[in-house]
């Protein structure tokens, strides 16, 4: 299939979003089959136009996602959306009105579906099947017959607490009268697409939140997947559920990781319920729907409260090796593991007591200005002041490269922040599930880089041609230097953009250093790392006893990694700055600022490149000898690299690894100890550990080759006079044994 406007459309976002993210990874993208109808089904809508974008980006295929018409009659939306095969919904919200009068529940008890009116015109304002809308949608239901103008009666019982109090009050309750939608044309567009083997994309929440936990889903989606397999049997349609878990959705410069499921086949069973009507179809109905929502729930991060999971990132932070940093897919997987046994376990007093003194400890840290990562940082008063006059320098220089973009585009800056914080207030004013309406924030503040930015460069140029005017410069010359200036200022924006971010990283590590020099301050640092400490083992020995009883697979020597396969089947993996995984792992800022840093001789002790206190922070990948990377998951005992018994009753591992980088991919699996993440020294690494044993074998043995079957057999050892001598095999606790063998030799 050729080019369309759907990928030139495409384009342009990922550039925007490459912009707005530092970071966008997939998870689970080469589940997506390559052909054929499949629903793409994501949760939770967090992020408002946003999501389907971000979506899009990574899902490798085409997709019409469903949109609300209202959106769509939007000037600029409505075009974009058209572009991109967007399917409209009108939906019954969108064409409510006020009805006149005011509604009361008179019996709640004896005749809790008749609705009495004081003041009401229901024969003239209402039909049979509308439905009615208490404020703030505390409560919904649907008109079954209408007796008269004050009186009705409808579908379902308002049950809330809320619509109760409302409907009972003495002055009754305003409310909204929403016609009956007829959706027969979606479904219908919706078959079509499927059937000519496309792709729709739907967020069966119905609407954009910024809740923790995602919202219930509507049954819109089990009837397009129903319905299309009733009418064409042959239809090998998928359900893929898509997972957005973002760190901090609505900031700029935040990262996100997109997880998607296993293709979800619908049984066959189902669409014989379906095709019944009547009970069985709602039935059938509600099977898919839990079986979607539970999908869901394994791809998304569902925590009852934004308190709870601030604790639970905490506890992660604390659990994980110190000193190692966690891919942020791992970062995901560990934090809903976490919730998950929170929730399990969250009325053990254990858990309870364990649950305040993480609270306690995020106090501490807040009060101290200090973040989770630096807590444990050791170091001298000198070379603490050192590296603060070192970094204080780089700070200025790195702020002084960014102050040219910066400046120029404060004025957008400060209109986005403007506009998109008047579009929360309006969307949190109209809502009762939103919290502080941040889901439209990211959206506002795209729209209006995207309106003004282009007349902001525009009128840079102008003022370009007017200066150069002065001189005596001829008029095309005049032009040409105009329209080079606005052909640069992007790239000078988009360095800003990146210098600025190491400044901000090297800001975030001043703090510890300025603590570390002030006497007195010693002794709080002291405080905080001895809790920190006496925390972490009480999370780890928490974890250890609990774990098991939910997760059977649990391990508590290993640390998760992602399979080989955690990336997108087009290739290796995208970073929101447009590089692959392998140079995210050694890049860690723009490469224009590379030969910067290392003539400024960055110093990793504080891990400032990347001192965000988020959760996507925690990165850490193992090099081998060979230079693959390294690791395995806490939860999981799967892998060529798995801990086996030894014939003494010892836990061995196999030495065979694979190598990481394979055809542009990044091979993860093998396993590692976790005390052997915590102290293993760091001045001695594993390549000088293993060229100085050979030379110290070769010194007492005079070694010779090996001969092929010995090497494939795994034998360590040389061979002399036609005979294989065996040789102690390399390990972590013999090293610094021969190490001192060695140096001794060596003097």
């Amino acid at each position: 299939m050729g080019l369309q406007i759907y990928d030139f459309v495409s384009f342009f976002f990922t550039i925007l979003l490459d912009i707005f993210f530092r970071e966008i990874r997939p998870r689970g993208a080469h589940k997506i089959p390559h052909q054929g109808p499949v629903i793409f089904v994501a949760a939770p809508h967090a992020n408002q136009f946003v999501d389907p974008l971000v979506l899009m980006r990574e899902c490798g295929r085409r997709v019409s996602f469903l949109a609300a018409k209202k959106s769509m009659d939007r000037p600029w939306i409505g075009a974009f959306a058209r572009a991109m095969n967007a399917i409209p919904v009108e939906r019954p919200q969108d064409l409510a009105r006020a009805g006149a009068g005011r509604i009361k529940l008179l019996d709640r008890y004896a005749e809790p579906l008749r609705i009495t009116g004081v003041g009401t015109k229901f024969t003239k304002e209402l039909m049979v099947g509308d439905q009615i809308s208490l404020p703030k949608d505390v409560g919904t239901s649907a008109v079954v017959e209408i007796i008269s103008d004050t009186e009705l009666i409808v579908k379902k019982e308002f049950k809330e607490l809320k619509a109760l109090e409302l409907l009972t009050s003495a002055d009754g309750s305003t409310y909204k009268c929403m016609p009956h939608m007829d959706q027969s044309n979606v479904y219908r567009t919706v078959f079509e697409r499927l059937n000519a083997g496309h792709c729709v994309g739907i967020f069966p929440e119905g609407g954009s939140h910024d809740r923790a936990e995602m919202l219930p889903l509507k049954a819109g989606v089990t009837i397009m997947a129903l319905g299309a397999l009733a009418a064409n049997p042959s239809l090998d349609l998928k359900i893929v559920c898509c997972g957005l878990n973002y760190f901090h959705p609505h900031r700029f410069r935040s990262r996100a990781v997109v997880e998607f499921s296993e293709p979800l086949t619908v049984p066959s069973e189902l669409v014989e319920m379906y095709r019944k009507g009547g009970a069985d179809k709602r039935e059938a109905c509600g099977k898919l729907l839990d079986t979607i929502y539970d999908t869901l729930k394994n791809v998304t991060l569902n925590a009852p409260d934004f308190e709870t999971l601030m604790v639970i990132q905490a506890a992660r932070r604390l659990y994980k090796p110190t000193h190692r940093k966690l891919q942020i897919s791992q970062v995901v997987e560990l934090n809903r593991r976490f919730v998950a046994g929170y929730l399990h376990f969250k009325d053990n007093p254990k858990v309870i007591e364990t649950k305040d003194k993480v609270m306690h400890y995020n106090t501490q840290l807040r009060y101290h200005g200090l973040r989770d990562h630096q807590v444990n940082i050791r170091t001298t008063r000198r070379h603490a002041l050192e590296l603060l006059i070192a970094r204080l320098v780089q700070m200025i220089f790195m702020s002084m490269l960014a102050l040219p973009g910066t400046l120029m585009n404060l004025p957008v800056a400060i209109v986005a922040r403007v506009i998109s914080n008047k579009k929360a207030k309006e969307a949190l004013a109209g809502s009762t599930v939103k919290i502080a309406g941040r889901d439209v924030l990211a959206t506002w503040k795209l729209l209006v880089a995207l309106g003004l930015m282009p007349v902001l460069y525009f009128s840079y140029s102008v003022i370009v041609f007017l200066v150069c005017g002065r001189y005596d410069i001829s008029l095309t010359t005049r032009l040409l230097i105009a329209w080079a200036a606005w052909a640069c200022i992007p790239f000078v924006t988009y360095a800003s953009i990146r210098f600025g971010e190491v400044g901000v990283d090297i800001f975030k590590s001043i703090r510890p250093l300025f603590l570390s020099i002030i006497p007195g301050e010693e002794n709080t640092i002291n405080e905080l790392r001895k809790s920190r400490a006496e925390l972490q083992r009480t999370i780890n020995g928490l974890i250890n006893e609990l774990a098991p009883e939910i997760y059977p697979d649990f391990d508590s020597k290993r640390i998760l990694d992602p399979s080989p396969n955690d990336r997108p089947s087009r290739g290796a993996s995208r970073s929101a700055s447009g590089t692959n995984l392998a140079q995210t792992i050694f890049n860690t800022v723009n490469t224009a600022a590379q030969p910067i840093n290392q003539w400024l001789g960055i110093d990793g002790r504080f891990e400032w490149e990347r001192a965000d206190d988020s959760d996507a922070d925690d990165v850490f990948f193992f090099l081998n000898p060979a230079g693959a990377i390294q690791g395995r998951s806490r939860t999981s005992s799967w892998g060529t690299g798995a801990w086996t018994p030894s014939a003494d009753g010892t836990r061995s591992r196999s030495r065979s690894r694979t190598s990481s980088f394979t055809s542009g991919q990044i091979q993860l699996g093998e396993g590692f100890k976790l005390e052997a993440l915590t102290e293993l020294p760091k001045d001695r690494p594993f390549a000088e550990v293993t060229r100085r044993l050979s030379l110290s074998r070769k010194q007492k043995y005079g070694l010779s080759d090996l001969t092929k079957a010995e090497v494939e057999n795994g034998r360590a050892g040389f061979m002399q006079d036609g005979h294989f001598v065996s040789t102690p095999p390399i390990t972590v606790q013999n090293m610094d044994d021969p190490m001192d063998a060695v140096k001794t030799k060596e003097a």
